[in-house]
């Protein structure tokens, strides 16, 4: 049996849309073994109810894929699920699916297929790599495509703390890419290509102040907001509190700040949001320089 711990993500982190994702330390675990059935799927944890235990599971999609590659036949298998990663809430559950599902049948099989092959495979599963990038990779990873291939660099991972603020209400990235319009004004895109590289030299240099402006975004959030009461109150308020930078994390409806300290930014955003009669779990957490190839039975998190 293998095991793999597959970390939370959170991608665009503000302006780096479909470019920037960054693994965050709470996880997914994918455990992978013989069964004496031809498929057998244990699922527990959040959203248990509503993940399948037949062969249209996502996990086992990605299994699958591996075995395809190398020309073999997935046969009599266990998988046993325990998502930490909330669906539908913008913190990367498929791709914490997609990259489990490879990570464990590639250890599964004597690790034959390297990263980069797997990051591809990954890709062509998601549709984009800002997810599964840093999910595969760990840290924050910028990717994108360079003609048909998935180029990615590894930034360091900044030292601050990070709040995690989760309204207790699905938003699916497909509807919430439906509300983006299909051009933006010239001025706009300026201002987004400052504010990424902001973002960028940030994380690079460790001035963390500069977040304020790099987390800003003038192309997807401005669309995305109108689906999540109250965000830019919510934004103002926990800048006012001390966070460096705050964001939708994806597509949302996850909010997430970076701080020096996050208690406090995490009580003044709950107690915003609650104004706009939205609920909303917090999580203290920390950006993971560890993706999960690095995590493949670690021990000291989860059962792995």
């Amino acid at each position: 049996m293998v095991c793999v711990l597959i970390p939370a993500t959170s991608a665009n982190l503000g302006p780096g849309f479909d470019a920037v994702g960054m693994a965050l330390s709470f996880y997914n675990e994918v455990s992978l073994g013989p069964s004496p059935k031809e498929l057998e799927i244990e699922v527990f944890g959040d959203g248990a109810e509503l993940i399948s235990r037949d062969k249209n599971n996502l996990v086992y999609v990605a299994i699958t894929k591996v075995f395809e590659k190398l020309g073999k036949t997935p046969r009599n298998l266990k998988l046993t699920l325990k998502n930490r990663v909330p669906l539908a809430r913008g913190l990367g559950s498929s791709a914490a699916a997609i990259v489990g599902g490879l990570v464990a049948a590639n250890a599964y099989l004597g690790n034959p297929l390297p990263s980069d092959e797997l990051l591809r495979l990954a890709t062509e599963l998601e549709g984009h790599p800002d997810n599964v990038a840093p999910a595969l990779l760990g840290g924050v990873v910028i990717s994108g495509f360079d003609r048909d291939k998935v180029k990615y660099l590894k930034l360091p991972v900044p030292e601050v703390e990070v709040v995690v603020a989760i309204p207790r209400f699905q938003l699916k990235t497909a509807d919430s890419r439906q509300i983006l319009p299909a051009e933006i004004p010239f001025s706009r895109a300026v201002l987004n290509v400052n504010r990424v590289s902001f973002l960028i030299a940030a994380f690079c240099l460790k001035k963390y102040e500069y977040l304020q402006i790099g987390m800003e975004d003038y192309l997807h959030q401005p669309y995305r907001s109108q689906l999540i009461p109250g965000f830019y109150q919510v934004v103002e308020e926990a800048k006012n509190a001390g966070a460096y930078g705050v964001a939708l994390s994806g597509s949302g409806p996850t909010v997430i700040a970076l701080a020096k300290e996050g208690e406090a930014v995490g009580r003044v955003i709950k107690e915003a949001f609650l104004k706009f009669n939205v609920e909303t779990e917090i999580i203290y957490t920390r950006p993971e320089n560890r993706g999960a190839i690095d995590l493949i039975n670690y021990k000291g998190e989860g059962d792995c």
